[in-house]
């Protein structure tokens, strides 16, 4: 049976899903305005994290019920089939073209080495639009439940990467009501970044506070001079603890009895382009620190 060609867009029809895609893009960040939505965004970002901004938003808004995502030959690759008929979720593709100094290409952006960088509509798929193929194994369960005991050694993996990184983490008094912090080097004394613990928390808050402080460093909040980091406290507070709820999801834990009332209406104050900004940075950040500390099945069935 011969295979059937697929019809080629026209310029224009491109340009035009293009900016279907935008706008809804930018109508998925005004709704993160309310605080329901932005925790909703959080749970989201729990299965994909691997993507980037732009996309989470785009896949949320065609299917918020969304669990797992790739493309049609990706499921296929971990033995799974889309199943016939099953509409694909578009998203932004990017790829680079060799390009002229005279190119004018509003789709794309300038490149090194002569070089342009586009985005195009590409067609993924959910899980929930693909069966397991016969005598696959089902990959689909990637973390298992944690409890109150953090039996999935998340503080553990926390200490261990940061103590790789040159940052000593300690378990001992703090103030009363602070669960953890994190110190700056102190250049006089020569003294590194280090974290501090609570030791008499419960070990999955003593997890989840870890994270917390785990978020601050890759942030880079500590980059900043104290005023700076004052100025700004309340966004920073908002990140690191937007990235421990995402990783916790990640890692098995449910935080968000702690986490949502943290960052409760902060986003209905907070200006379009700073939600964009802050929800761009925790997707990042919580990139970067699932891959140290994610078990590795996991960060292969969330791979884009």
């Amino acid at each position: 049976m011969a295979r059937k060609t697929k019809t080629q867009k026209n310029p224009e029809q491109r340009r035009a899903e293009m900016e279907a895609l935008h706008d809804q893009l930018a109508e998925g960040v005004e709704q993160l305005r309310s605080s329901e939505r932005w925790a909703a965004y959080l749970n989201f970002c729990t299965g994909f994290h691997r993507y980037s901004f732009a996309n989470v938003i785009l896949i949320w808004r065609q299917c918020p019920e969304a669990a797992a995502v790739a493309g049609y030959r990706a499921w296929q690759a971990k033995g799974r089939q889309v199943r016939k008929g099953e509409r694909g979720l578009r998203i932004l593709g990017t790829g680079t073209v060799r390009t002229s100094a005279d190119d004018d290409d509003a789709d794309g952006e300038p490149a090194e080495d002569g070089r342009r960088r586009i985005f195009f509509p590409v067609s993924v798929f959910d899980i929930a639009q693909t069966d397991l193929a016969e005598g696959a194994e089902d990959a689909s369960t990637v973390a298992d439940e944690l409890t109150g005991e953090d039996e999935a050694g998340i503080l553990a993996r926390v200490v261990d990467y940061l103590t790789a990184e040159g940052v000593p983490v300690e378990l001992g008094n703090t103030a009363a009501g602070v669960n953890g912090y994190t110190a700056p080097a102190n250049a006089d004394t020569g003294e590194p970044v280090r974290v501090m613990i609570n030791d008499q928390l419960e070990p999955a808050q003593q997890a989840k506070t870890a994270l917390h402080e785990a978020a601050h460093i890759t942030l880079g909040h500590l980059d900043d001079d104290h005023a700076e980091y004052l100025a700004h406290r309340g966004r920073y507070e908002v990140e690191a603890e937007s990235v421990a709820y995402v990783l916790a999801g990640i890692l098995g834990a449910d935080t968000s009895a702690y986490s949502i009332g943290y960052v409760a209406g902060w986003a209905e104050r907070a200006e379009t382009d700073v939600i964009k900004s802050t929800a761009t940075r925790v997707l990042k950040a919580a990139h970067t620190l699932a891959d140290a500390l994610a078990p590795a099945d996991a960060a292969e069935l969330q791979a884009a």
